[in-house]
Order: structure tokens, then sequence, then C-alpha cells
């Protein structure tokens, strides 16, 4: 069967990788050491998939400029304390490795940093399937459309032969805005309702079922 995408973008954190819990105390942790109020978890989870300095911004809106260093370091400490503990979500290697052996051209889009996300790829050992990657501090921040554009661009594939996987309202975005197919994954950071919103191709509940998708419709 004709395939319909040539190549797939995945975001990282709560899409392949189960770190959405982890980023919301990090960033909750962050705040107690800067004696500020804490941010709800509906905020702070809303916040991932964005930049470091603009998802503090949103999360912590009352907090100096001056301050943002110093956040940014608590954050980094606390969430880099226990990231070697995190794991893929469960079938994400076997998916990756799977797309990989049928020739598909497979990317990285996330708000990680490029030493963040660097580490989280030799940790999962998922690194050697990637063709393209892009990070927050070397782009703008979903949901402009940058991040998919360069990796287009790097890769030659086309709009219509490209699909954005993400579980954020931010990656969606960021897909209508390149112009490419947005599929929404409900099992991560953002809340199933909030993805409805959004035009996607799909919208699944389970890591399973994003495995089964991939191989049957993309």
């Amino acid at each position: 069967m004709a395939k319909r995408f040539d190549l797939i973008v995945f975001d990282w954190d709560g899409t392949l990788m189960d770190s959405a819990a982890a980023i919301v105390n990090a960033i909750m942790a962050a705040t107690r050491d800067l004696n500020l109020p804490e941010p709800s978890e509906a905020r702070a989870r809303h916040v991932i998939g964005l930049g470091l300095a603009d998802a503090l911004r949103h999360a912590v809106p009352d907090l100096p400029e001056s301050d943002y260093p110093r956040m940014v370091e608590r954050y980094r400490h606390h969430y880099l304390a226990r990231d070697h503990e995190l794991s893929l979500f469960p079938g994400a290697y076997s998916m990756i490795e799977e797309l990989s052996a049928e020739g598909r051209m497979l990317a990285v889009a996330t708000g990680k940093s490029r030493l963040g996300l660097n580490r989280a790829l030799e940790l999962s050992g998922l690194g050697p399937f990637f063709h393209a990657t892009r990070c927050a501090d070397e782009c703008f921040s979903k949901p402009h459309p940058a991040m998919l554009e360069e990796i287009m661009d790097e890769l030659g594939v086309a709009r219509e032969r490209t699909l954005m996987v993400g579980d954020t309202t931010h990656d969606l975005q960021m897909a209508r805005n390149a112009g490419v197919a947005g599929l929404g994954v409900a099992f991560g950071a953002h809340p199933r309702a909030a993805l409805e919103g959004e035009e996607v191709v799909g919208l699944l509940d389970s890591p399973a079922e994003l495995a089964l998708w991939l191989r049957e419709k993309a």
C-alpha cells in the first residue's frame, strides 16, 4: 500500500518520552526555590512544548525579568536530577525502529534545548533513527512554523508529504502554520478536550493506537 507521508516529525516530551509529569514537577520545585507561588498543574502542563523562556514566562507571569536566569537554572537542576529515570512510552522504540526500517524519514521538533535533546536521544537510544532535529534554542519556538519549515527544507520533503505528531496544541498549531498535517496524541501534556479544537488528521488516546495509526494510515 502506498504511503501517505514520506517524513514524520515527532515532538519529544509527552509524545515519545513519558516526561510531562517530570517537567511539571521541575517547574513547581523551581518556583519553590525562588519563594514564588506555585502555578497550577494545568498551567504548568500547558507550557510543555514551548521553549524554556516562553514556558516560564507563561507559567510564572509575575517573575521579574532579572530573575529568569535563576529560575531557568533551578528548573534545569531539578529536571536533570531525574531525567535519567525517565522512559519512552511503551512501544515507542519499536515504533520508531519499524518506521525507520520502512524507509521513512524521521525527525524531531521539540521545545527542549539542543543539549537536552542530545542527552535524551543518547539515553533513549533513538538518536540514530532521526534524519533531522530542531530545538527551541536554535529556532523560533512553537507554534511558529520555523522548525518544520527548516526540517522540510533540509530533507527536501514537501508539505503535503509531511506529518507532525504531537501531544500539545503548540505542536498542532505549528503544523497548521507550516501547512502540514497534524496528528494529535492525548496521552501527554494537554488534555484531549484542548486537542479536539485543533485541525488534526487523527487524535489518539494511547501509544499503541499511535503505532497502529502510523502503520496503517500514514
